[in-house]
């Protein structure tokens, strides 16, 4: 590292049951830190007090969390809520509230709306982009060098953190498929717009790993065809997949598995590993009752048509069988289908789940 380290009542029946559903938490810490970048799938309070439409710091959301609303896009956890857990560590604060030695343990730098480009989300107000994350990572890694003494201490410490990157969603959710507002879909065609994310996601990757990072966990991106956004909006009969956006995102997914090989081979004292979460997403999709949901097509909460258009509004009464709902809102997951994933991720039900092994084996490499 460099010189310059630059209620309602029914949410507690629904919050055991999901506790049962994760699992116990370890006893023992797995790694000392976990360090989480990323959009609104894994925002945890960092957008709560910028000028901006994405947020969640109101109920419904949180109605099944037990410290209620925080700023997280779900009734309840997120996925990197359930592999914290998993991992042994306490949820991940995030960065706009983390305070003195409390940064030991990890830090969220989600930020919703948030993209690799940084014009992604604009229209949406402020956010902190991929390169804002981080930064303020570098900022964290300062107050760590202060606490522990020196960088080689440092340096050493972050060595044995999990850092998991979740980003992309919004490149083409707010930028690329709304083409009255960006110019990057008459700019590039599929192919070419995911290698410019992917050059620009490599970047910022580079200046982690500059700063202590060694253990990556990349996240892909997820069906964003099979939303009740995207079903509202543009599939023909509200259920069907919108291929063309499916299609754009493992376009990216298969340059980010590949990027996994590049970094594994091109810097040897590091760990990276892909998480593939449009398949555990597929898996849900194909088969909803072996995983107890039973509607897939439409959010637990928000207006429009099958209410997948506009987010959950203030204080407006969600559905009572949250955990038979794939979404909570018109975009992101239910707690139930987060617990899937983060279970998943942590340690895979199939080969096709992580590549080349899931976040069990990263913290133990």
């Amino acid at each position: 590292m460099s010189s310059g380290f630059p209620t309602w009542i029914a949410a507690a029946a629904v919050a055991v049951s999901m506790a049962m559903i994760v699992g116990p938490v370890a006893a023992q810490p797995q790694v000392p830190c976990y360090f989480i970048f990323g959009d609104s799938l894994v925002d945890n309070g960092n957008n709560n007090d910028i000028q901006s439409l994405a947020r969640a710091n109101y109920l419904p959301y949180g109605i099944d969390f037990p410290r209620g609303p925080t700023g997280r896009f779900s009734n309840g956890k997120t996925t990197v809520d359930v592999i914290a857990e998993l991992l042994g560590l306490n949820h991940i604060p995030p960065y706009n509230q983390v305070r003195g030695r409390q940064i030991l343990g990890g830090v969220n730098y989600a930020s919703a709306a948030a993209g690799i480009r940084p014009e992604t989300g604009r229209q949406l107000g402020a956010r902190i982009d991929f390169a804002g994350q981080v930064n303020n990572y570098k900022n964290t890694v300062a107050q760590v060098v202060n606490i522990l003494g020196d960088e080689a201490a440092a340096s050493d410490y972050l060595s044995q953190c999990i850092y998991s990157v979740g980003m992309g969603s919004n490149d083409y959710l707010n930028n690329y498929f709304m083409p009255l507002i960006y110019p990057t879909s008459r700019q590039y065609n599929p192919e070419q717009y995911a290698n410019v994310l992917i050059q620009q996601y490599t970047e910022q990757l580079r200046a982690l790993y500059s700063y202590g990072a060694r253990k990556f966990a990349l996240i892909g991106i997820g069906q964003i065809g099979c939303s009740p956004n995207a079903l509202a909006q543009s599939s023909p009969d509200g259920r069907t997949c919108v291929e063309r956006i499916n299609s754009a995102n493992q376009i990216f997914n298969n340059k980010l598995r590949g990027l996994v090989d590049t970094f594994n081979r091109n810097t040897p004292d590091a760990k990276f590993i892909y998480i593939n979460a449009y398949g555990i997403f597929q898996d849900m999709i194909s088969t909803p009752a072996s995983y107890g949901f039973r509607v897939t097509n439409a959010g637990c909460c928000g207006v429009g048509r099958n209410r997948g258009q506009i987010t959950c509004l203030p204080l407006q009464p969600p559905c009572r069988n949250r955990n038979e709902y794939l979404f909570w809102d018109a975009f992101h997951p239910t707690e139930a289908a987060n617990a899937v994933v983060g279970r998943r991720s942590y340690s895979a039900q199939k080969g096709s789940d992580a590549y080349p092994y899931d976040i069990r084996r990263l913290a133990q490499a």
